[in-house]
């Protein structure tokens, strides 16, 4: 294969995996009724006038299956952190102990997972344009290419396997976190 068409073809992977990968991250953003770390993954804190991830500014932890624990690691942050969580509206009614914030997960109605699943369909969704648009960009890169037709074919041929392969990991991803979150 010419190198051309090896660049365009990785090239396309590359953004395919990018597209994953941020599906993977924002999959693990959304609850599924049992507390985790990641639940407050996105929230960002305003430290001293600049917008900081939460996990940079506290420690962040789960005691048991329905508790999130925030520590953060300067005491006049409590207010600010307690704050972000309320403006990120994700749900939480974060409690001020004077030394961390505690948040109390609330078991998830059976609407409430519902409009869960479809957020997270959303989010797969997203993923399969951004796979989607990477074969349509090494497609057009490849229509522009001198070679002979043929090899133009095999290699539309190829990104379009890849574009399969990587559309279903994706629904397979869907379908995992879905399952999490119809668990009762």
């Amino acid at each position: 294969m010419n190198e051309e068409i090896e660049f365009i073809v990785d090239s396309a992977k590359e953004q395919m995996q990018n597209a994953l990968d941020h599906l993977a991250k924002e999959l693990r953003s959304i609850r599924a009724g049992k507390a985790s770390p990641s639940m407050l993954a996105n929230i960002m804190v305003d430290y001293y006038g600049s917008q900081t991830p939460l996990s940079q500014v506290a420690n962040v932890n789960t005691p048991d299956a329905r508790t999130i624990s925030v520590q953060p690691w300067e005491k006049q942050m409590l207010q600010e952190i307690e704050k972000a969580i309320m403006i990120a509206n994700i749900g939480f009614n974060p409690m001020n102990n004077g030394e961390s914030i505690i948040i109390n997960v609330p078991p998830l109605t059976e609407e409430r997972r519902r409009d869960l699943a479809k957020q997270a369909k959303a989010e797969a969704e997203h993923a399969k344009v951004g796979v989607r648009n990477a074969r349509k960009d090494a497609n057009n890169e490849i229509k522009k290419l001198d070679v002979s037709d043929d090899m133009k074919k095999n290699t539309e041929t190829d990104i379009q396997d890849l574009t399969d392969s990587y559309v279903k990991k994706a629904d397979e991803m869907l379908s995992v976190k879905e399952k999490e979150i119809m668990t009762v």
